[in-house]
């Protein structure tokens, strides 16, 4: 089977996100999603002290280690590819990541405007 390639928020290739830690829905360094993918996993961010402290507060702690999955934990600066939605939330609470607009998926757009997503981009990202 054929797949289109991925596209980000600047109607580009799909830059890659994170091969270390791995990242992405389907772990594969980037933020591809798919009709599996519920959470729509398509923001690449980079982790703060605050947004992972928001996250567990919200209920899913993203920089406890988890052997038993595989997952060492995350820790400021790591990059990571968030759920839309999550990262829209994070930033209604002031508590936003930075964001690589090249590594976010095109359908980061179907909750988090182009525009909202822009204020957090990295400098580098959007050149």
């Amino acid at each position: 089977m054929n797949m289109d390639p991925s596209l980000n928020v600047l109607g580009e290739p799909l830059a890659p996100c994170s091969e270390d830690p791995v990242t992405g829905f389907f772990r594969n360094g980037c933020c591809d999603t798919g009709p599996m993918d519920q959470g729509n996993h398509t923001v690449c961010a980079v982790m703060t002290a605050e947004f992972l402290a928001l996250s567990k507060y919200l209920g899913n702690d993203l920089s406890t280690p988890r052997p038993e999955f595989g997952f060492a934990g995350l820790k400021p600066g790591d990059q990571w590819c968030l759920c839309a939605g999550r990262f829209l939330q994070a930033h209604d609470e002031g508590a936003a990541p930075r964001v690589q607009l090249r590594a976010t998926h095109q359908n980061a757009l179907d909750v988090v405007p182009l525009d909202v997503l822009t204020l957090y981009a990295l400098e580098d990202s959007a050149e």
